[in-house]
């Protein structure tokens, strides 16, 4: 993809490997400058845990340092392939925090923290990266789904806040995805990926460039119409 983010200033949360990283190549490929922040960052990245108000403050206020300003946030970052499958019943009270905090609460700190530098600059956009699971109810992962589903409502009501400023937060929700992250828990793919590609109207495996696209384009002008929207991104497994 090229042009159309030309002088824009992003940030991808969790952009160090897999979805992110495809995604922060895309937003650099359409000419925006992109700030990777990861607990593993490359090396022009910038260490930060986004469940930690004060790594994100750290985060935001770097950014302003280096670019001079923020117009675009891609909420990415979050707890999947590393979570063991099991009946609810035995998800200890504390994973299931760790989860809500890493997927949901970093998304509110995130947001928090960017949009008084988007309402500097006139307005910007907000993609939310949820997952395809809450739509399908998958079940053994009722941690991780909810937190997904409670994405998608973060979404929505966070739009209607932020409309009359010029800010739209949107929301992509991508299918069972071989990033590198899932490729390192043969376990996961091997109870998930069969029945993911079996499912779909596509019927490959889904990569974390596929996603890419939809995340650029909710970031463009073209999408200035938008906001509050939910895109199901998986060859045709749950038509949205």
């Amino acid at each position: 993809m090229s042009g159309g983010l030309e002088g824009k200033v992003a940030v991808v949360t969790g952009g160090a490997q897999g979805i992110g990283r495809a995604i922060a190549e895309g937003l650099e490929a359409a000419g925006a400058t992109v700030a990777v922040a990861d607990l593993s960052p490359p090396a022009d990245g910038i260490r930060a845990d986004v469940s930690s108000e004060e790594d994100v403050q750290r985060l935001t206020d770097e950014v302003v340092a280096r670019h001079g300003g923020l117009d675009i946030l891609i909420n990415n970052a979050g707890l999947y392939a590393s979570l063991a499958m099991r009946p609810f019943t035995e998800i200890p009270l504390e994973e299931w925090r760790r989860v809500m905090d890493v997927n949901v609460a970093s998304m509110f700190l995130a947001s928090r923290a960017a949009v008084p530098l988007m309402r500097e600059r006139g307005g910007g956009k907000i993609v939310n990266i949820s997952s395809g699971t809450p739509f399908r109810g998958v079940p053994f992962l009722l941690h991780y789904v909810t937190s997904k589903g409670a994405i998608v409502a973060f979404t929505r009501a966070l739009a209607k806040e932020l409309g009359r400023d010029g800010i739209h937060v949107n929301c992509v929700a991508p299918g069972f995805t071989l990033s590198k992250g899932v490729e390192e828990h043969p376990e996961v793919i091997e109870a998930l990926r069969d029945v993911s590609v079996s499912g779909r109207t596509l019927q490959r495996d889904q990569v974390p460039e596929d996603v890419v696209g939809a995340v650029v384009f909710l970031c463009t002008g073209a999408a200035d119409f938008i906001t509050g929207q939910t895109m199901v991104i998986d060859g045709g497994q749950y038509f949205h």
